[in-house]
């Protein structure tokens, strides 16, 4: 019996796939128009977008309106390292400004860290958030809340991409009028900071699920609304058991993993 031949979207889409896979087109390069596309493969206008849609679908494609579709920056993955990641050396490696700056420096990855600035206010968090820090409902919390940008080029200051939204929670009576309220909250990152402030974190609890992101994500993020990400939240506790942060991460699925170890006891 003869095998029956891929369908035109699949057949194209595999064939750029493997062109990006082979270095073809570079990550950030600009691909061919949908209307290039069409031309060239000689098929329907919409059969070339549902092109890209598919290659969309699979983490190797942007599109951004009005402008094209380029390959993804960043054709790996963020490893996270969701047990040695806030160990003192760690998140101070280098002189890296908290963890996550720390993993983009192991894969040789820049943090942007002039277009990664915070928002930084006293607002009302979310009363979930608000129960965690044991905080009544109506009142503020210092927030920090941030795009965080990724690059090859430090120098560069308009290359880059977003790899995460992250907004993270401090109590007031700790973290207000300190360096938390600052934009640059030096070595080692609010951790640190909370640490020097007699508020040293011990035990961190995170819970992860996947989710389609809202319109405002899909847009901070540069993907289309049915992509999924992943939405982290992590609470951390002082050896008194008080909850100090509360940090609410949203990532890329097609960029982040998740690495775990533990020591178990002996049988």
């Amino acid at each position: 019996m003869a095998r029956k031949e891929p369908g035109k979207i699949e057949r194209i889409a595999a064939d750029l796939r493997t062109k990006i896979e082979k270095g073809l087109y570079a990550p950030g390069s600009k691909l061919p128009s949908v209307s290039e596309l069409q031309a060239a493969e000689g098929i329907a206008f919409q059969t070339a977008r549902d092109v890209f849609r598919v290659l969309e679908r699979d983490g190797l494609v942007v599109t951004r309106h009005g402008k094209g579709s380029f390959v993804t920056p960043f054709l790996g993955k963020i490893t996270r390292n969701g047990t040695a990641r806030y160990q003192p050396a760690a998140r101070s490696e280098g002189g890296a400004r908290g963890a996550f700056e720390a993993e983009l420096n192991r894969l040789g990855l820049a943090f942007k860290r002039e277009r990664s600035r915070p928002e930084i206010s006293r607002a009302r968090p979310p009363r979930d958030v608000a129960a965690a820090l044991e905080l009544h409902h109506s009142a503020n919390a210092l927030r920090r809340h941030r795009a965080m940008w990724a690059g090859r080029n430090q120098e560069d200051p308009e290359e880059g991409f977003v790899v995460q939204l992250a907004t993270s929670w401090f109590p007031l009576d700790i973290a207000g009028g300190t360096r938390l309220e600052e934009l640059d909250t030096g070595p080692g990152g609010s951790k640190s900071r909370l640490a020097e402030l007699g508020h040293t974190q011990r035990r961190i609890r995170e819970s992860i699920e996947a989710r389609f992101p809202t319109a405002v994500e899909a847009e901070a993020l540069s993907i289309p609304e049915d992509r999924q990400v992943y939405e982290l939240v992590h609470h951390a506790y002082t050896a008194e058991d008080r909850v100090v942060e509360v940090a609410v991460h949203v990532m890329p699925a097609n960029l982040w993993r998740f690495s775990y170890t533990w020591e178990l006891d002996g049988e």
